[in-house]
């Protein structure tokens, strides 16, 4: 149990890091190959912060956890919105664009609700996975393709400064590239190992743990994301991250689990974790629209998300062990 919770610990904290590395060594191999600047933006920075759930979600359903991967990917999408966005908006109220509310949030809504419809029968077969994959595909070239059209050049110097903000040669970006890949592995290897054995010694389903300790876990990019978003009084960007980076563990992160290893649910997936996934998402939208005159996510809004958050967390908890307690 012991060597589980280092494995679980060390793996996070290796899987943090080397995400940023690899989203680096990216950056510039792309840059350094004549890439536009928005494109390695909407493309490579927007992988690189959902890279933590992918890889953990992948080699999760590649060694026969493929529950542990959907509860990271859903799970992180409710710590995105209720932990993340809770605690930004206690730190400082963050702004709502209008372009959020007509396009990002009702196109994230609609994907959430179609993903009611796969979780109906409690399965996602491999047919329905590579048609998330597909609307992932569409929706990436779809962004990119409003960006390139935006008449508002905001978003296009966003991602140039970003990708401009660490210079670097290829062949120092090829090495970050790939010790940032082969950690990933690696640390993602670890922490599925250990949080398969906590989830078995604890008597609670690899769901709970992907919903909880992997979840918080992989959504620690986001929350670095946020926090450094507020500290430059970019309160808006820190809305942006988390919506796209739901809109990445929707669609591609149990795409890709799914693709390789059809993944049977549990009841509770739908009656709970989808119910607050789509419900927090719902509630992001309805906060957007009545702070509309203000143009803001309050403390109070974000104090909501929190309690929501601690209120699921103990349900979810109290619920995953019920099994455990009966059999």
């Amino acid at each position: 149990m012991t060597l589980s919770i280092v494995a679980v610990v060390l793996g996070l904290i290796v899987l943090v890091w080397s995400a940023d590395r690899f989203v680096e060594g990216a950056a510039a191999v792309a840059k350094n190959l004549g890439m536009a600047p928005l494109v390695i933006g909407m493309v490579i920075i927007g992988f690189g912060t959902s890279a933590p759930e992918m890889v953990v979600s992948a080699l999760a359903s590649s060694q026969g956890n493929p529950a542990l991967a959907l509860g990271n990917a859903y799970g992180s999408n409710i710590t995105n919105i209720a932990l993340v966005l809770g605690l930004t908006a206690v730190l400082a109220p963050i702004a709502v664009q209008s372009g959020v509310i007509k396009r990002e949030l009702p196109v994230l809504i609609a994907i959430t609700l179609l993903t009611a419809a796969f979780l109906w029968d409690y399965q996602i077969t491999a047919i329905e996975a590579w048609v998330l994959l597909a609307i992932f595909a569409i929706y990436m070239g779809w962004s990119v393709w409003l960006g390139k059209n935006s008449s508002d050049d905001s978003l296009a110097a966003e991602f140039t400064q970003e990708v401009d903000a660490n210079p670097m040669s290829m062949k120092p970006a090829v090495i970050w590239l790939i010790i940032g890949l082969v950690l990933l592995v690696v640390s993602s290897r670890a922490l599925v190992w250990g949080a398969v054995n906590i989830a078995t010694a604890l008597g609670v389903s690899d769901l709970v743990i992907g919903l909880t300790v992997v979840a918080i876990g992989t959504s620690l990019p986001e929350l670095a994301s946020a926090i450094a978003a507020t500290r430059k009084n970019e309160h808006d960007l820190a809305l942006g991250n988390v919506i796209g980076s739901n809109m990445f563990n929707t669609l591609a992160v149990v795409g890709i689990a799914g693709a390789i290893h059809p993944i049977d649910l549990e009841p509770l997936v739908l009656s709970r974790d989808w119910v607050a996934m789509a419900g927090l998402t719902l509630l992001l939208l309805l906060f957007s629209l009545r702070v509309n005159r203000l143009g803001r996510i309050n403390r109070v809004h974000g104090v909501t998300f929190l309690v929501l958050y601690v209120a699921y967390t103990v349900y979810l908890i109290s619920t995953g062990f019920t099994p455990a307690l009966t059999s």
